[in-house]
């Protein structure tokens, strides 16, 4: 073969070469990044410039610590020089997180790997780098969904523990009520006895009477009866659920307080099931305002045309805005106790009772209002419970 057609060979052979390991650089999914033994950098592929924001051009002849947090880039150029002088490695030939820095000054965590090479025209690094927020997010997301989990089997525990509590209770404490009635009776006809003993027997059997009904309550938010439309009277679901949003709120005197219209029509709907509505949307409201000074929670009613609005407010801070798109959605709340289902759920309800249940819009720092809203003439439907519970897993399901 003629000396000629021999180099030629030779060069078309290294061209074909570096053209492939040209297309390999740029197709590659992670980013790849070439530095010599002072740091500047000589090669940066298509996978770094849309990691990174910059363009090849931008960084070539710069030290590659234009790409690094100001923590690393400090003291990058002192550990590659130490390597250089001394040998040691601390990270070539061995992966490890990192952080890296976008052009927008983002800094977020890639996994590294560094190799090294030599060169005729001296030792150059490559670093293979992939962006890890989108596993950090899934390892996120599975973490608090395993936590949900928990939450919602200490939940479903607790609703079967608390059924079996107030019957308990229920039993001992119809007992007492039947003693105190007892000896009410017996007292009363007893002309010599002092009228003030008399009248505390008589808070006594009223008292009583009032934790019987209580229990009753309790009992039936916990179990899973099916739900019975019924003509309820307003005046007496709002002082019930008043009642039972105050327990356990340790406070001396109440700040939740009502507001009714006057001849208000009965409500014709599923009082347990609405109930809880209102008893969580007061004690969300009773949690928003526990640390102010001057606490103030209004539960007010009133006529709409052919609805019933029920409308909790509160001075409290308000809902931040960027909760609100979410606010409705399973397993979206923030507090530290729940499983963010109440609203969820409660909106649920309401649908399925033909009305709705929505956040009202109101200036920032100026508490939160929150509308139920339920027909006079309900909507025929003969199968609220299989709908309700269908509404539920359509909500579950977003998640």
């Amino acid at each position: 073969m003629p000396r000629d057609s021999v180099f030629d060979h030779d060069e078309e052979t290294a061209g074909e070469s570096e053209a492939r390991l040209a297309s390999v650089f740029d197709t590659a999914a992670d980013g790849m990044v070439v530095i010599n033994d002072r740091g500047l950098v000589l090669a940066f592929n298509k996978a770094c410039e849309r990691l990174f924001g910059f363009e090849a051009a931008e960084l070539l002849g710069c030290n590659v610590s234009r790409i690094m947090p100001d923590e690393y880039a400090a003291v990058h150029d002192h550990y590659l020089n130490n390597y250089l002088e001394t040998g040691v490695k601390k990270i070539i030939g061995i992966g490890r997180e990192v952080q890296g820095r976008h052009k927008d000054g983002t800094v977020f965590p890639i996994e590294l790997s560094v190799g090294e090479a030599s060169t005729p025209v001296g030792r150059q690094f490559i670093g293979i780098l992939r962006d890890l927020r989108p596993r950090k997010q899934i390892e996120d997301r599975l973490s608090k969904t395993q936590a949900q989990l928990l939450h919602v089997t200490r939940i479903s525990a607790l609703d079967e523990m608390g059924a079996a509590i107030a019957h308990e209770l229920n039993q001992p404490l119809t007992a007492v009520l039947l003693y105190l009635q007892t000896v009410s009776r017996k007292a009363r006809s007893d002309d010599t006895l002092d009228p003030f003993i008399l009248d505390v027997i008589g808070k006594a059997v009223r008292e009583a009477e009032r934790a019987s009904e209580i229990i009753q309550r309790m009992r039936q938010l916990v179990e899973k009866k099916a739900p019975e439309r019924q003509m309820v009277d307003v005046a007496e679901l709002v002082r019930n659920c008043l009642e039972m949003a105050e327990l356990g709120s340790g406070d001396g005197s109440s700040f939740l307080h009502s507001e009714l219209e006057d001849d208000l029509p009965l409500l014709p709907a599923d009082p347990v099931q609405i109930r809880q509505i209102l008893i969580n949307l007061l004690r969300n409201a009773r949690e928003a305002v526990a640390d102010l000074p001057v606490r103030e929670v209004t539960l007010s009613v009133g006529r709409n045309e052919d609805k019933l609005e029920f409308r909790v407010q509160d001075n409290g801070p308000g809902v931040p805005d960027e909760l609100v798109e979410g606010l409705f959605r399973a397993f979206t709340g923030v507090k530290e106790k729940g499983v963010g289902l109440g609203l969820a759920i409660s909106r649920s309800i309401a649908q399925n009772h033909g009305g709705d249940l929505k956040l009202e819009e109101a200036p920032k720092g100026c508490g939160a209002s929150f509308l139920l809203t339920l027909p006079v003439d309900p909507p025929n439907d003969g199968a609220l419970q299989s709908r309700t519970e269908q509404t539920t897993d359509d909500h579950l399901g977003e998640e």
